[in-house]
């Protein structure tokens, strides 16, 4: 079974879309837009493949690294957590 990973192309724009400044591409609302993107697809794809319990396991480890990065924003930049929970539609 192949999992479809964000594309070169998706990743791009996701990026681009978060990004802090014009080089950013690892700012903590950078690597929460991808994970949020990651975790869409591979959710969609475990749906589809209910009996995948490793892709699973990959599944829970991003949603807990997105909620340590989600932790450490709110911490840091209050502001900023509430624009990107706003932005990717994410409920605490």
């Amino acid at each position: 079974i192949t999992i479809t990973m964000l594309t070169v192309r998706k990743k791009k724009g996701v990026v681009k879309e978060n990004a802090v400044h014009a080089t950013d591409t690892g700012s903590t609302p950078v690597q929460v837009a991808l994970l949020t993107e990651g975790i869409a697809e591979l959710t969609s794809h475990l749906k589809r493949h209910p009996k995948d319990h490793h892709s699973r396991r990959g599944l829970l480890m991003m949603v807990g690294k997105r909620r340590r990065l989600l932790r450490f924003l709110e911490r840091t930049n209050e502001s900023a957590y509430r624009r990107l929970v706003k932005r990717l539609d994410l409920k605490k």
